[in-house]
């Protein structure tokens, strides 16, 4: 699902499904997986097994190295790795040990299942930042309207030696959009929340370089 709106609703030819039906990842082209979407974005989606059955993180482990491996990274500027929330298998915590990013920014909310997430994946990325350098860029706050959110997610940040890098207000357009299979920006790119979204992208731009080492917190703290 993290393509679905880009490609227009486009049903995704995962990784590992063409991989198992092929035989195997070797008998794969990048055209094969590769979807371009609005704006010219490119997409892959890694896949994983049947639920309940084999581990999902094998699928980012294996579809990070065959994108690498067929140039599937030349000549773009951004790459952006959209993974599970809480890191509890480590392939999908892949891009981190590996050096496959540069920075993680972590969305959360201001519900309390969200800031135990977000500081456990700081543990991860802890457990990686002196040996592989990749830091924790920041918190994104996709408002939930829980009591005092924004206050929430500042002080989680502040506790983390990170910084909120934007707060995400709740808006009914994206459901909007979601019905007609498009991204708020493709269906109302004049409107706030695509303002919200373009700020978004404008602050990971400045902030790029500019990460931590985090400081997770006991659940106590928490």
């Amino acid at each position: 699902d993290s393509t679905r709106l880009i490609v227009n609703g486009a049903e995704p030819d995962t990784v590992l499904h063409l991989a198992a039906t092929e035989g195997s990842v070797e008998d794969l082209e990048l055209e094969d997986v590769l979807k371009v979407g609005y704006r010219g974005i490119k997409c892959v989606e890694s896949g994983g097994p049947e639920p309940g059955v084999g581990c999902a993180g094998r699928g980012v482990f294996t579809s990070i190295n065959f994108l690498e491996e067929n140039g599937a990274y030349n000549d773009v500027y951004y790459v952006s790795y959209d993974v599970l929330g809480d890191v509890v298998c480590g392939g999908f915590a892949m891009p981190i040990p590996e050096n496959k990013a540069q920075e993680i920014y972590i969305v959360m909310s201001g519900e309390m299942m969200a800031l135990y997430a977000a500081n456990n994946i700081a543990k991860g990325i802890l457990k990686y930042a002196h040996a592989g350098g990749v830091w924790l860029g920041g918190l994104i706050c996709n408002e939930r309207q829980t009591d005092r959110e924004l206050d929430l997610a500042e002080a989680l940040a502040a506790r983390l030696n990170s910084k909120l890098i934007h707060f995400v207000p709740r808006d009914n357009i994206v459901q909007h959009a979601e019905l007609i299979k498009m991204t708020v920006i493709q269906y109302a790119p004049d409107s706030k929340q695509a303002g919200e979204y373009r700020a978004l992208a404008e602050k990971i731009h400045a902030n790029s370089g500019r990460g931590t080492v985090p400081t997770p917190i006991t659940m106590d703290e928490l």
